[in-house]
């Protein structure tokens, strides 16, 4: 499908009926918005973030929009261990016996820094924030995926080689060079959907705080990019992997 043809995705009312999704970054921006629509679509979201008021802000909007009552997981990705992700993954299987949707959405820039002046624990920082969390992350649930019947893994992609971008640019290619072994790894017989969302800048509270003198309202609310996600979560993708859909430009501004 085109970015044109996702973006216009209307996902069926069951959609992810019975279906349990764990969405990281969900306190705010694309986490929260994907997270209240696939509680209104069915699934049981687990949502994880550093923030626990506003993971228990999301939880209070589920249940007033009436969806399927969410799970909430607190964990500072940048501090996790190996040990605090696989408890994570143990205490899910305990709790709600299933994974069926994985979302790599977290992500902390730390700023905009040359390569040259770029403070070398900063560095460390941002890297295990947005490049080994994930690989721990993914590596614990696995075996929860595996057993699932359509499993699902999704990560916001974000397009950020260029210069001053620094370690948060370094993490996002590694993130979507992750993506591409997943999928290469999981398109057999035992197959699992690895698939990614680029959705270009949108109207969050990271880019105000990273773009000062931009005038926030030009860019889309994250509520206009959750179709793409819906898709590659849900059974309509099919056997679609591998892929990232890159949304810049393609978003109307409301």
């Amino acid at each position: 499908m085109t970015p044109e043809e996702l973006l216009a995705y209307q996902p069926a009312p069951d959609l992810l009926r019975d279906r349990v999704i764990l969405v990281t970054g969900a306190g705010m921006g694309i986490g929260r918005a994907l997270s209240l629509a696939c509680a209104g679509l069915g699934a049981t979201v687990i949502l994880l973030d550093k923030e626990i008021r506003a993971l228990e802000a999301v939880y209070d909007e589920i249940e007033k929009a009436g969806g399927t009552q969410p799970a909430i997981y607190p964990m500072n990705l940048e501090g996790a261990t190996a040990k605090d992700h696989e408890d994570l993954a143990q205490n899910v299987e305990k709790e709600l016996g299933r994974l069926d949707g994985l979302v790599h959405n977290a992500g902390w820039i730390g700023g905009f820094t040359p390569l040259k002046l770029y403070d070398v624990e900063l560095w460390s920082r941002v890297i295990t924030a947005n490049l080994h969390a994930p690989f721990l992350l993914t590596r614990a649930v696995l075996p929860l995926l595996e057993a699932a019947g359509d499993p699902a893994v999704v990560f916001s992609a974000h397009e950020s080689a260029k210069a001053y971008w620094g370690a948060f640019g370094v993490a996002k290619a590694g993130q979507e060079a992750m993506l591409k072994i997943l999928a290469a790894e999981y398109q057999g017989e035992r197959f699992m959907r690895v698939n990614g969302v680029d959705s270009g800048p949108l109207r969050t509270q990271m880019r105000v705080q990273h773009y000062p003198g931009e005038n926030p309202n030009k860019n889309p609310k994250p509520e206009s990019v959750i179709a793409p996600y819906l898709y590659f979560l849900g059974p309509d993708a099919g056997r679609t992997t591998g892929e990232i859909v890159r949304l810049e430009g393609k978003v109307t501004v409301e």
